[in-house]
């Protein structure tokens, strides 16, 4: 059994974990890597809709080649669960590595989210704004810090990592 996506055939193979589980899965032939990006996925991607399939094939064609997602397309989310394009269930044991533990679409953070900008987007560390202050002085007291410098991302805490061990 196979399906064509554009230039991509995907032949039924098994995969260790298949074989471990006893299901089928569909994956790329190994001399084909380029492929709809689940090579190393266990899945059933003879399960997909056309829909889902589209859109994994135009990740695949113009998105970087970073990950290997497992073959699910999602559209929404609401608390602990998630939903594709096709209005499958699924519960989200991931959490987008734990930046979003808190759940998809928590009515009180969506409504900060909307008020603040509203306000006021962002600012660049360039300039003082009207909250970074009170918000440095509240983590400080609360983990009993001398100073803290929030950032957005790993990068950043590497680079000033590096920064403070040339001091």
């Amino acid at each position: 059994m196979y399906r064509q996506l554009s230039s991509l055939t995907v032949v039924r193979k098994h995969c260790i974990a298949c074989n471990y589980a006893k299901l089928n899965c569909f994956k790329p032939p190994r001399k084909r890597r380029i492929g709809v990006g689940i090579s190393g996925s266990c899945a059933s991607f003879n399960t997909l809709s056309d829909r889902s399939l589209n859109l994994i094939q135009l990740e695949n064609d113009f998105g970087a080649h970073n990950y290997h997602p497992l073959p699910v397309v999602l559209e929404r989310g609401e608390g602990v669960k998630l939903y594709d394009v096709d209005g499958k269930e699924y519960f989200d044991f991931l959490s987008a590595y734990s930046a979003t533990n808190q759940g998809h679409c928590h009515p009180k953070i969506v409504d900060a989210l909307i008020d603040q900008s509203k306000k006021l987007t962002l600012t660049s560390r360039a300039f003082h704004n009207d909250i970074l202050g009170e918000y440095c002085e509240y983590v400080c007291n609360y983990f009993n810090y001398d100073r803290v410098l929030p950032m957005n991302t790993g990068v950043e805490g590497g680079e000033t990592a590096i920064k403070l061990a040339r001091r």
